[in-house]
């Protein structure tokens, strides 16, 4: 039943970010929004919802590490690891002025939450700082994507307009459902073979939140929705920062361990920097950027192991 439930799970999770892919890019295409924008925000927060959840209820539970630590890891497995993966797939291409806008909120919501992290602790005025970053975050993204037209000039037209959103919608809790069971199965499975836990929690636990981003980014490579791919996680690592530890800091102060600020954050700065210098450099992230991006990870799952 466990195997079962692992297939079942991939499977879901795969219709999933094809449902989304595909929703998104008709919503980008019919509202003449670009679809960096649908992948950053619709896309990317999307995607970002089982890392709210862990969050929120992390925090509630008395249990700061894994509230923080659950978005730092994420962020880093987004950029190194999917974002490598989608690379490989597809060179990802990504405009110039675009690059500055994006990379350069997803930065100084590094720097900020960096600086946050050094005093031991997020506080509620912490966190309001936090969502009004999210909120100009959304307000430049949306002044900046909308009034897109399509390259080829042609509007998306389709049936009832709600069907795209119903795809959009499905896909979400599709990737969702899947990645919960994905997780959940492969955990047993890694257990009845010897792993042991902190093998487990490093690799299954850590990237189990960020399915739905991977199988959202690696989709919309094979699809060459490049700017998906891309915005999906630059979304979702400012979501992750400004939302996720933003909202949960509002319902409950996180204390913070010294080892975030000190060790973790590196990684996540380091990531983050990396991209953009590269991205900058390049005009997006050639095959041979992902291959290092990859190498970058598996570098650090050897670090923190």
């Amino acid at each position: 039943m466990t195997y079962l439930l692992f297939v079942v799970g991939l499977v879901i999770l795969v219709a999933g970010g094809e449902f989304l892919v595909r929703g998104a890019s008709s919503i980008a295409r019919a509202f003449h929004l670009s679809p960096l924008l649908i992948g950053l925000t619709i896309v990317g927060f999307g995607t970002s919802a089982p890392e709210l959840i862990v969050s929120v209820q992390a925090a509630l539970a008395g249990q700061p590490g894994i509230a923080i630590g659950n978005v730092i890891g994420s962020n880093i497995s987004n950029v190194l690891l999917i974002l490598g993966i989608s690379a490989l797939i597809a060179p990802l291409v990504i405009p110039g002025r675009r690059l500055w806008r994006d990379l350069g909120f997803m930065l100084a919501a590094t720097a900020i939450v960096w600086v946050m992290l050094l005093d031991g602790d997020i506080t509620r005025i912490d966190g309001l700082i936090l969502v009004a970053g999210l909120i100009a975050f959304l307000t430049v993204a949306f002044i900046a994507g909308s009034g897109h037209l399509p390259e080829d000039g042609i509007t998306e037209t389709f049936g009832p307009n709600w069907k795209p959103w119903v795809m959009t919608g499905a896909g979400l809790v599709g990737l969702v459902i899947g990645a919960r069971l994905l997780v959940d199965s492969a955990t047993i499975i890694a257990r009845d073979f010897g792993i042991s836990e902190a093998v487990i929690g490093l690799t299954i636990v850590a990237v189990g939140t960020s399915l739905p981003e991977l199988a959202t980014s690696v989709i919309a490579a094979f699809r060459r929705h490049t700017d998906i791919a891309v915005g999906n996680v630059v979304g979702s690592n400012v979501f992750n920062i400004f939302g996720i530890l933003g909202l949960t800091a509002l319902i409950a102060p996180i204390p913070a361990e010294a080892r975030f600020a000190a060790i973790d954050m590196w990684w996540v700065a380091a990531s983050s920097l990396g991209l953009a210098i590269v991205a900058f450099a390049s005009g997006g992230l050639p095959r041979i950027a992902g291959a290092g991006l990859l190498a970058a990870y598996g570098a650090y799952v050897w670090f923190i192991g």
